[in-house]
């Protein structure tokens, strides 16, 4: 996805609290950030926020952290946050490559993954945020029996997903190839799930649970 820069989003998300700049100074720390301790959510890659911010908005006992590099994004997280006037929202404007150098050991209970780039062409394979090599990066902070929730409209990238989580040893708790019309319960809609449902495609949903 290409984006026009915006010139005024980084000044922005400079003057709050809310957007973490120095994250690798907070390992181990994150509820010392966020003052409590309340379990630890990480959505990689965010889009404009509206998941993420209803997802806070529902469960005000946990504490959520969105990563992504873009400031053209995250602005738009945090006015949606600043909106709800929601106190348990993190922004982490950082490469997600990084991302086991931010937080220590069974730190994280649970990690969202929403329709991120699925990177078709094989040589790229390893860019997927599915990918066996982000799986054991996500290994080193995710607690025992914590999850991760992936959703995306790629048929390919599921099918390889679903691959690469069996082969790093994590359990399947829940998959589904049409969403929308299986029996899961409590689906909170991303801004390109909205589009995709108007557009006819299945979304794919899976969750896995890291084993001990």
């Amino acid at each position: 996805m290409r984006l026009r820069k915006k010139e005024w989003a980084k000044p922005e998300l400079e003057k709050d609290h809310k957007v973490v700049f120095n994250p690798l100074e907070h390992k181990e720390k994150w509820q010392d950030v966020f003052g409590n301790e309340y379990p630890i959510h990480v959505e990689l890659g965010c889009g404009r926020g509206s998941f993420i911010a209803q997802l806070a908005e529902r469960n005000p006992k946990i504490n959520y952290i969105a990563v992504d590099i873009h400031p053209e994004l995250l602005v738009y997280v945090l006015r949606k946050v600043n909106e709800r006037d929601l106190d348990n929202v993190k922004m982490i404007p950082m490469y997600i490559e990084k991302i086991a150098d931010v937080f220590g050991w069974d730190e994280v209970e649970k990690i969202y993954i929403n329709f991120c780039n699925p990177w078709p062409n094989k040589r790229h394979h390893k860019r997927r945020l599915t990918h066996p090599n982000f799986l054991k990066a996500y290994k080193t902070f995710l607690k025992n029996k914590g999850e991760i929730w992936f959703k995306t409209d790629d048929a390919p990238l599921f099918a390889d997903s679903l691959e690469y989580f069996q082969a790093e040893g994590f359990e399947d708790v829940y998959k589904t190839t049409d969403l929308h019309r299986s029996d899961f319960k409590g689906n909170i809609k991303t801004e390109y799930e909205e589009k995709f449902c108007e557009q006819g495609v299945k979304i794919k949903f899976a969750q896995f649970r890291k084993g001990v």
